[in-house]
């Protein structure tokens, strides 16, 4: 019997396509960003640096004296319990005005053995990525300021990890290397196929690009071709890493006349378009689910920035409960499939395509198996490193990459492995209060729910964006699988609650607490965003009747400026004490200052 042939994912001839480098055109934006250099070095006040430096240099020495201090103020027990379970305190991790941390948090001994290797780990897939192209990926960062922010993905890493230990740390682990993962072939390949950057005719012409809010699943019928969320990586998920990444796009735009008041995702979208900011590639680009008026904006910004990039328009109705707007979705899949055939010469494979979901739905039954053990009275895998992979796996993988089950399954493994031996989310803490998230979250402030746990004893459960389709999908039926994969795009990002009506995002708002056992929740409100705006009295009032605790925390999703994350936490704080008469669990993270706005 043959042995069955390993799968190499991403296909090695995206990596292997010849890149077409304009070395003189590489020299001109090296001498106008050597430019920016020196004018940035004239400009800066060597005195007030070495005097900052200074000052960092003796807040350390004092950290460091106060720490040792009151380490040695402990009793023996104290002692023993600080090594081996790690410290409690996280509050002092941060620095006045800074958004990095002084040091990494200690675990104890053997987490902190463990965290130490994951994090080489992730340097080690990094750098090994990275090495498949390198000159393209490096230039990057002389063409983007955005790459220069993936440089930060191990802070991002260990802020979402915050006092995590046990199962919870190593699934949190494994789902932040498999996200980043993506990102880093992503990289590589968006930079190779860049026609500022590595220029690969080769490789664009098995490219098509797709709107970061539109499902990535139709690339499962093209295996032969690679397909990349073109603002996901530029401005998207980096804004999650650097929360001061998308002002200048957002600057950019309105300087044109755009009103403040847009959504700050179609509008950082729109001024990246506007000064440039996005690569340059693919055959075809496939535009959003105009989830609401800024993203039609952006799909035109798009058309007119890259003319040389066909767009297609994949719309499906929003009245998604209506079965009668199916068949509708699915004409529209098949003319994006066409599009997609006729930019690339490629053709759709049915047999790939079924493989995936096949995958995909078994990841969906990994998924409802951790939303079973996170409605019991012992949650184990929550936080934000479990709430973004979610996201990621749902709207990005979709069942395409091989790698990700057997991961999946492993994680699953430990989580069943954790409650069954009685372990807890954050086993340094006791849970308080039961949560759920609804609404956008702020980009800015991905760790929130971390901060919540850790300070306040509030474990979030699940967030709104989360809940979306959970059916299986077709895989044997062509027609059916067509309307399937149009009733899942229906229920994309954005469009499953935020813009879904008031029975989707209201009554099913009273639904979900009700199954997750929540009488807390996390209001978010995302100050440009109308369609929530317009329920907001009606979540309140109905809160109020339903015995159900609402903290409504204002944030401007992508723009720090309007609402910094400090002010998001004076919301919390102000509540558990004011209402719920609550104290703290981690008093050091009440107050401190991490915000750094422009």
């Amino acid at each position: 019997m043959a042995k069955a042939q390993k799968v190499q994912y991403p296909n090695p001839k995206f990596f292997k396509a010849k890149d077409n480098i304009e070395w003189k055109k590489q020299g001109e934006n090296l001498k106008e960003v050597m430019g920016i250099f020196g004018k940035m070095l004239a400009g800066t006040d060597w005195k007030a640096f070495g005097e900052g430096m200074v000052d960092i240099l003796k807040s350390d020495k004092e950290r460091i004296k106060s720490e040792y201090e009151d380490f040695m103020a402990l009793d023996s027990k104290e002692k023993w319990d600080r090594v081996v379970n790690g410290e409690r305190s996280l509050g002092r991790l941060y620095r006045k005005g800074a958004m990095c941390t002084v040091r990494r948090e200690w675990r104890g001994v053997v987490d902190t053995a463990y965290d130490f290797w994951e994090w080489a780990r992730m340097w080690g897939m990094l750098l090994m990525t990275f090495s498949k192209d390198l000159i393209p990926a490096m230039n990057s960062a002389l063409w983007y300021r955005w790459m220069i922010s993936y440089f930060c993905c191990h802070g991002f890493m260990d802020k979402n990890i915050m006092g995590l230990r046990g199962s919870n740390l190593r699934m949190s682990h494994a789902a932040t290397f498999s996200i980043f993962r993506y990102v880093a072939e992503n990289l590589v390949l968006l930079s190779k196929a860049d026609r500022k950057n590595g220029n690969s005719d080769e490789l664009n012409k098995m490219l098509f690009t797709f709107d970061e809010m539109t499902m990535g699943q139709i690339a499962a019928g093209f295996p032969d071709l690679l397909a990349i969320p073109h603002q996901l990586l530029p401005m998207f998920l980096v804004s999650e890493i650097d929360q001061l990444v998308c002002i200048p796009y957002i600057d950019a735009v309105e300087s044109y006349g755009l009103p403040s008041d847009t959504c700050p995702v179609p509008s950082s979208e729109c001024g990246a378009l506007v000064i440039n900011a996005l690569p340059d590639m693919g055959s075809l680009f496939i535009s959003s689910s105009m989830p609401c008026d800024g993203s039609t904006m952006a799909s035109s910004y798009f058309a007119r920035r890259f003319p040389n990039i066909p767009v297609f328009h994949l719309c499906f109705p929003v009245r998604y409960l209506d079965e009668e707007t199916v068949q509708m979705g699915a004409e529209d899949i098949k003319a994006c499939i066409k599009a997609i055939e006729d930019a690339t010469g490629a053709k759709w494979n049915w047999d790939h395509y079924f493989t995936c979901m096949k995958r995909f739905n078994q990841e969906t039954d990994l998924e409802l198996q951790k939303w079973e053990i996170n409605k019991t009275s012992r949650p184990q895998f929550i936080g934000p490193s479990y709430e973004l992979f979610r996201k990621w796996n749902y709207e990005m993988d979709g069942g395409i990459d091989p790698r990700v089950l057997p991961e999946m399954q492993k994680m699953n493994k430990m989580l069943h492995k954790a409650y069954e031996n009685g372990e807890t989310a954050w086993p340094a803490r006791k849970m308080k209060y039961r949560a759920l998230v609804w609404s956008c979250p702020a980009h800015y402030y991905a760790n929130f729910s971390n901060w919540l746990a850790n300070c306040w004893g509030i474990d979030v459960l699940v967030e709104m964006e989360s809940l979306n389709y959970t059916k299986h999908l077709e895989t044997e039926d062509k027609e059916e699988a067509l309307r399937d994969l149009a009733r899942l795009y229906e229920r994309m990002v954005m469009r499953r609650h935020t813009n879904g009506g008031y029975q989707n995002v209201v009554d099913e708002c009273w639904r979900q607490c009700e199954a997750w056992n929540a009488k807390l929740i996390i209001m978010y409100q995302n100050v440009a965003c109308k369609n929530m705006a317009t329920v907001q009295g009606l979540l309140d009032e109905q809160g109020r009747q339903r015995g159900y605790d609402l903290i409504w925390v204002e944030h401007d999703l992508m723009d720090p400026r309007t609402v910094s994350r400090r002010t998001m936490r004076d919301k919390v704080n102000e509540y558990m004490r004011t209402v719920m008469r609550a104290e703290p669990v981690d008093p050091s993270l009440v107050e401190f200052e991490d915000e750094v706005c422009m």
